[in-house]
């Protein structure tokens, strides 16, 4: 948005630093400190990107403050604690996630109707609102159309949002945020879009690659890591990609590039005030995890390894998801086929020996927390085919 020439701030209160800290398991990636990044992002495109330091979920006043002397146009809300498997530890990290989550989102929207505020709230949300049951039909953009019969014989027809099913105490938290939105989009008349987006692929985009010091992070934990990047690393520690469970899990993938797409189309077509919220499927496409590993095997050349689900999950699903309005926007999303992996491997690659493999495996469980065997896993080899 800063290239676009918009004004734009940020507020955040640096967790994601802090709980790789916690995990020992920092970004491959070297990530700058934010003023070495805004500095060089200055130095690159001439643009100043302010930065304010601020817990919005514990910091009322601050936060009021600060949206009542910015009067923006336009609110991009990535603040919650993004991750399924660490909002599963333990019942501390539970307690964080719906701590920070819950009370963040809500703060934003108590200081934008306090404040009559004239702004586009943009939600980062999951397509894990929806759960992976295999329901045998194309999951709408957020909401359905029934008809319910009345007892005068009647039909009447309401839209009604998609029954949430959600697998975690994370994807929990982005389905109660459905419902906040949805009473501050009626009571309050803000104008909100939620994005319900897939698992994000990719590490670079066209801003990030006109300096090193803007890289993006490249997660690889059992955590936070997506499932391609966790794959690549364990390939490149010659350890076997890991499949949980028959791999017969569905997902629905999106390349990093498109993410920023997708936001910027959100921001420039918002809905009027008095609308319902705008719920958006942000997804290219979608693969079961069996054929994602697959595909590293033959880029690799490492072996697969299936082993017990920590999840509670269904074992094989089906996903069919509807992304029509994205498209409708123009958007034409990178696909899997078409970039093959090749900058996150390269990326894999270049940044190998910062990597704690030890980091890799799953070990969060469902069920109970931290509790599986960390399989050691020795010095990097990688060969690319």
């Amino acid at each position: 948005m800063s290239a676009l020439g918009h004004e734009v701030v940020i507020a955040d209160n640096f967790a994601r630093r802090r709980i790789a800290e916690e995990l020992d398991a920092p970004s491959l990636t070297p990530i700058a400190s934010i003023d070495e990044r805004l500095n060089t992002w200055k130095d690159v495109s001439g643009h100043d990107i302010d930065i304010v330091e601020l817990d919005i979920a514990h910091d009322y006043p601050e936060l009021r403050r600060l949206l009542a002397s910015v009067r923006p146009d336009a609110i991009v809300h990535f603040a919650e604690q993004r991750a399924a498997p660490y909002s599963m530890r333990d019942a501390a990290h539970k307690v964080y996630t719906v701590d920070n989550n819950i009370n963040g989102t809500h703060n934003v929207l108590a200081a934008m109707a306090e404040l009559r505020l004239d702004a586009h709230l943009v939600h980062l949300g999951t397509m894990g609102v929806y759960g992976y049951g295999s329901d045998g039909l194309e999951i709408p953009e957020g909401y359905l159309d029934i008809n319910i019969d009345g007892p005068d014989g009647a039909r009447y027809p309401r839209k009604i949002l998609y029954p949430s099913r959600p697998g975690n105490i994370c994807h929990l938290t982005k389905s109660m945020d459905q419902l906040m939105f949805q009473f501050y989009a009626g009571n309050d008349h803000l104008r909100i879009t939620d994005l319900h987006q897939g698992i994000v692929w990719g590490t670079q985009t066209e801003e990030t690659r006109l300096d090193p010091a803007l890289i993006n992070r490249f997660d690889y934990d059992g955590d936070f890591g997506t499932v391609l990047n966790r794959f690549l690393m364990q390939a490149a520690a010659g350890h076997p990609l890991t499949v949980n469970g028959t791999g017969g899990q569905t997902r629905a993938f999106i390349n990093i590039q498109d993410t920023v797409r997708c936001v910027a189309l959100a921001l420039d077509n918002p809905p009027a005030a008095g609308d319902p919220v705008r719920i958006i499927n942000q997804i290219a496409e979608t693969h079961r995890v069996r054929d994602l590993a697959e595909l590293v095997s033959r880029l690799t050349g490492a072996e697969i390894e299936y082993v017990d689900n920590p999840r509670s999950e269904a074992a094989e699903n089906e996903l069919a998801v509807s992304n029509a309005t994205l498209r409708g926007l123009g958007l034409e999303p990178i696909l899997l086929r078409d970039a093959l992996l090749t900058e996150t491997v390269d990326i894999a690659l270049r940044f190998i020996e910062r990597a704690n493999f030890d980091a890799i495996p799953a070990t969060v469980s469902w069920s109970g927390g931290v509790e599986r065997e960390i399989p050691q896993i020795e010095a990097p080899r990688f060969a690319l085919r």
